[in-house]
């Protein structure tokens, strides 16, 4: 990974933010730094890869997919997303 100086916005980034400001958020009166919110959603992201890799190969791909209740288990930068558990 690079390090950069800006963070483009894109539309979708920007809702996708919205929506992760308000799960940070205290209360309606709240306003989170951008930076508290991508902090929390980077170490959500790093604790539940963790939490899959540890139950990876105890229990069929196809449970662990449901009870992670997400599309996106695997990621590949800039060529697909896909699931790393079929």
């Amino acid at each position: 990974m690079t390090d950069r100086t800006t963070l483009r916005l894109s539309d979708e980034r920007k809702r996708l933010l919205d929506q992760a400001s308000k799960i940070v958020e205290a209360d309606s009166a709240d306003d989170p730094p951008r930076s508290d919110v991508i902090d929390a959603a980077l170490t959500h992201l790093i604790e539940s890869h963790e939490n899959l890799e540890e139950v990876r190969g105890e229990y069929p791909a196809t449970t662990v997919k449901d009870i992670a209740n997400t599309s996106v288990l695997g990621l590949r930068y800039r060529t697909s997303i896909e699931s790393v558990w079929r």
